[in-house]
């Protein structure tokens, strides 16, 4: 068995556990949303510490989000995307057309 298989075996293994679905969506949504900011945060050429005060946060609140360390509101959100240079969307899909 390679390794590649082993670790598909496990990672389903832990995903068939209750709960546990709904806690690798909110992973993969915290690490999205924080590496959207990174990206555009250093496509402008602005550090933490500029995005942060920008934003009104702190720069360490900014490392967290930015490695998928929390889950933001909404409002939280629309201050970064302002600062940004963006605008936020919130869409809501039915499940069979989410990705």
């Amino acid at each position: 068995m390679s390794d590649r298989t082993s670790w598909r075996a496990v990672r389903e293994e832990i995903l068939g556990r209750p709960g546990a679905g709904a806690a690798y969506e909110a992973t993969r949504i915290r690490f999205e949303l924080g590496e959207a900011v990174r990206l555009r945060r250093e496509g402008l050429g602005m550090t933490q510490a500029q995005l942060a005060a920008a934003c009104g946060m702190q720069q360490s609140a900014i490392a967290r989000f930015e490695t998928g360390g929390t889950m933001p509101t909404i409002v939280v959100l629309e201050r970064l995307a302002s600062a940004l240079g963006m605008r936020l969307t919130v869409e809501l899909e039915p499940l069979d057309r989410a990705s």
